[in-house]
């Protein structure tokens, strides 16, 4: 009975500590992180870009055979 409180116990901490530590590294940004995340929006909107030309040019062909 003692061990299995004694386990409880050890998992309750650990799983506070877990949590501690992901909340610790969610409030604060590094810079390679932000600079991440700046290319991860460019290449998004590139994509954007690169999906709306391809309807333009695809309507464009449309068109042109009518």
């Amino acid at each position: 009975m003692k061990n299995a409180m004694m386990r409880k116990l050890g998992l309750a901490l650990l799983i506070a500590m877990l949590g501690a530590g992901l909340a610790a590294c969610e409030e604060e940004q590094g810079p390679a992180e932000k600079a991440g995340e700046n290319i991860d929006e460019s290449m998004e909107e590139m994509g954007e870009g690169m999906e709306e030309m391809g309807e333009e040019m695809e309507q464009a062909a449309e068109d042109a055979q009518n």
